[in-house]
């Protein structure tokens, strides 16, 4: 295993390389060869800048450390040790801010998403509380400056959902949200309880990359689209046209359907983005699992059946299960405050990518 220096020597001296390479006159005039060794020296010069500057730091440390042991004069030494110390307080803030820098960028991070919510165990208290969550990641969307777009809503009577599908388009949206999927669980009185006991009941939450058309080859002659008219509350028809359009992707039996537009090329266009996301997570997982690199452990395999997170009313209290983290002020985490969770669910997933790709301090 290679220790951390090891890796940011070679990374070094492949960024000498790459800046040698540019100055040679037959890649600067090869447009297309220019712009990918700019890209790579580009990818890497922040963390290189960055050792350099602790390798610096690190000689300014060799040589107080030798006039300490050397110097005579008091004051000298005083001077010296006291400048050390700044040294040394300069030196680990920076050791960390490489280790950020050396984590492998999943590619996939940077993409924006489809969040997929449904009602779970628990009847109608099952479709409030997806309601709730529905409502609680569009306020995180739109606190991180995200747009959000509905592509499919099936909502109840007494303003619960049992399925709701939106897009969130924005910077890093994926690398944010990907943790929430799986079961969310909540603990209290609903409000059709006249007894007054509590009830738990669950809600699942997907969040799939969106996939772009040339990420997933979809062949038209693997899809049956049917069209219908779109139902509202208790199944009566809210549209007077064949809009709603159900999409069945015949190779896998996956069924999308989407009645929110009026429009039934609108909704075509709307069931296919669904589509190729699950197409596109498919293929993700199947080459994870070829490379052995399905998460586990602490924060969990992102699957839908595993449960992830209580809210438990009565103790104004939200756990998440994988972190063993619990928090309060349930309301504010249901308006969006999602930060305390989300923040340290990425911090740990750092920490495993840069342990899985070989890099230790040394």
């Amino acid at each position: 295993m290679s220790t951390m220096f090891e890796t940011l020597d070679e990374i070094s001296r492949r960024y000498d390389q790459l800046t040698g390479r540019l100055a040679d006159p037959d890649v600067a005039t090869n447009p297309a060869l220019l712009m990918e060794i700019g890209s790579e020296r580009a990818e890497i010069e922040e963390v290189v800048t960055a050792y350099r500057d602790l390798k610096s730091l690190e000689q300014q440390i060799e040589d107080a450390q030798q006039l300490i042991a050397t110097e005579s004069d008091p004051d000298m030494v005083a001077l010296a040790r006291e400048e050390l110390d700044s040294l040394h307080d300069q030196r680990e803030p920076l050791v960390d801010r490489i280790r950020r820098l050396l984590v492998p960028k999943d590619p996939l991070d940077e993409k924006n998403v489809i969040v997929e919510i449904r009602g779970g165990a628990g009847g109608e208290e099952a479709n409030l509380f997806a309601a709730e969550l529905m409502r609680m990641y569009l306020r995180y969307a739109e606190k991180q400056g995200w747009k959000t777009e509905m592509l499919d809503l099936h909502e109840t009577g007494i303003g619960g959902i049992n399925k709701a599908i939106f897009e969130v388009r924005g910077k890093g949206a994926y690398s944010h949200l990907r943790y929430e999927s799986g079961v969310h669980r909540v603990q209290r009185v609903p409000v059709t309880e006249s007894s007054g006991r509590i009830h738990t009941s669950t809600a699942t939450v997907a969040v799939l990359p969106e996939a772009e058309e040339a990420d997933v080859e979809i062949d038209e002659n693997d899809l049956r689209i049917d069209v219908y008219r779109s139902s509202g509350h208790g199944g009566q028809s809210v549209n007077t046209t064949d809009s709603a359009v159900r999409i069945t992707h015949l190779p896998t039996g996956i069924v999308v359907t989407c009645q929110d537009e009026k429009s039934q090329l609108k909704n075509r266009a709307k069931a296919m983005t669904v589509l190729r996301a699950r197409l596109y997570e498919l293929e993700q997982q199947r080459l994870a699992e070829e490379r052995g690199e399905l998460r586990r452990g602490q924060i969990g395999s992102g699957e839908r059946s595993e449960k992830i997170r209580t809210y438990n009313f009565p103790q104004d209290r939200v756990t998440d299960h994988r972190l063993k983290k619990s928090v309060g002020n349930l309301q504010g985490v249901l308006d969006g405050n999602l930060e305390p969770f989300i923040d340290e669910l990425r911090a740990l997933a750092e920490a495993q990518r840069l342990e899985n790709a070989g890099i230790a301090d040394g």
